[in-house]
This record gives C-alpha cells, sequence and structure tokens, in this order.
C-alpha cells in the first residue's frame, strides 16, 4: 500500500523538521505544501527530507491541501494521509489511521482529539461542537471533531474531488470534504487520539469566531440545496438509522 503524508505549512520553521523526521518513520513520501511562509520552513523540511511543494504567497490551507493531493496522486498513492506542521498532531499515531483503513478501507479515517479534549482551550471546544453539529447535519452522518486535520483520505475519493472554492476557503475546504466523502459513499470513521494543546506551541491558524462562522455559512448552502435537508439532521442526531446502502 503506497501511502502519502500531506503537510501543508505556513510558518512552522519552529515544528516542521522534527514532525517531518516523525513522519519519515511511518511512510517513505512526505510533502510538505510551504504555503508562502516568510521564514524557513521550506529549508527546514528539505533538510528533514521532505519533499516541498512552495506556494508563490500564501494562499490558504485548502490550496495547498489540494495542491499536495494532486501532487500524491500523480504519484499513484493508494492514500492520503494528512497533518498539521505545528506539533498538534502526532506522527506516531498514523498506524491507528492504517490499522482503521485494513479494516474499512472505503471509508474517509479521522484521528479524532477526543482522549483528554478537556485540555483544549474552552472557546476552541465550543466552536468545534458548533462546527461538529452543522458539518453532522449536512453530511447526514455523525461525525465527531470535524475540523481534526489528520486523516486519511482513501484515493478512490479524492479522484472524485472537487477543488476548494473561492480561493481555496481555509479550514472550510476541509469541512467540505466530509460533506462530499459522505455522499460519495466514503463517510467518516473515527479513531480516537489525544487532544495535544501545548502552552508553547504558535496560537492556531484557526480562528473560532470567523472560521466557524464560514463553515457555518458553507453548511447553510449545502442546507438550502436540499431543502434544509432534515433526514440528515435527523440520521446526524442518531434518531434515524443510517442509509444502509450508502453507509456500510
Amino acid at each position: 500500500m503506497a501511502i502519502t503524508i500531506v503537510i501543508p505549512a505556513y510558518n512552522e520553521a519552529a515544528t516542521i523538521a522534527g514532525i517531518v523526521q516523525r513522519a519519515r518513520q511511518q511512510a517513505a513520501t512526505v510533502l510538505v505544501i510551504d504555503d508562502g511562509s516568510s521564514d524557513a520552513t521550506a529549508a527546514q523540511a528539505e533538510s528533514a527530507g521532505a519533499t516541498v511543494l512552495r506556494q508563490p504567497d500564501h494562499q490558504g490551507k485548502g490550496e495547498a491541501l489540494w495542491r499536495g493531493m494532486q501532487a500524491a496522486l500523480a504519484m499513484d498513492a493508494d492514500a492520503v494521509i494528512t497533518l498539521d506542521g505545528d506539533g498538534q498532531h502526532r506522527p506516531e499515531d498514523i498506524p491507528k489511521l492504517l490499522d482503521a483503513r485494513q479494516r474499512q478501507p472505503d471509508r474517509l479515517i479521522m484521528a479524532a482529539r477526543l482522549e483528554r479534549r478537556e485540555s483544549a482551550p474552552r472557546l476552541r471546544r465550543f466552536a468545534n461542537g458548533m462546527a461538529d453539529f452543522w458539518v453532522s447535519w449536512a453530511a447526514g452522518y455523525p461525525i465527531r471533531d470535524t475540523q481534526s486535520g489528520f486523516r486519511l483520505y482513501p484515493a478512490a475519493f479524492l479522484r472524485k474531488l472537487r477543488p476548494p472554492r473561492n480561493g481555496g476557503g481555509g479550514f472550510v475546504f476541509e469541512s467540505a470534504l466530509l460533506i462530499q466523502a459522505t455522499h460519495c459513499g466514503y463517510p467518516p470513521v473515527a479513531v480516537v487520539i489525544e487532544a495535544l494543546y501545548l502552552p508553547q506551541s504558535r496560537l492556531s491558524h484557526y480562528r473560532p469566531w470567523r472560521d466557524t462562522w464560514r463553515i457555518t455559512v458553507m453548511v447553510a448552502k449545502e442546507l438550502l440545496k436540499r431543502g434544509l435537508y432534515p433526514m440528515g439532521l435527523l440520521r446526524s442526531l442518531g434518531l434515524l438509522p443510517l442509509s444502509r446502502k450508502q453507509y456500510d
């Protein structure tokens, strides 16, 4: 099984080398998409053994992910694992995603930060909970920790993928992927990992109010297309059974 690890990175010079070195213990191919960083992110990633693709300017996480995914497909990857370059995700947890893929090869695998979640800042927990509600409704499927960027995408799903809208969409793109995956027959399944919020970490690029609002607007548009999708709401809340045809 050919696995490519894709790491979007924006000004992560302090952490990217260590993340790349640890990721290379899990997969032979590590792609870092340097999203117009103004620091030494690219040089640090290359020195650690990553293949670096440089964006000419800062275009957002959505565009960086899209470019990395397309590059991985061009390299005949069977699956793509995405994780962040700031140290919030442990590359050592990658085997958990691979084990889940062995059992359920036609699912998008989510690394859900549910262990020790109380360590997350309160505002982040609230914003993530709101995003989980809206994204699950639009997907018609219960999804935990929709804002985790640590995922395994089957190549077959990525080949059906639509590119980011409106210049990339940042975190909105990752939420849209969950909705697309579910409606394409690759509903997410979660593996539990520990939530890491280290005091010395840089501030997250995720802005709880701004980005949650943008995700909500995207979801609202999806729901309006489906007549508000009441069946999806009931399924996401566990009040109706999931469709066996779509989700088994």
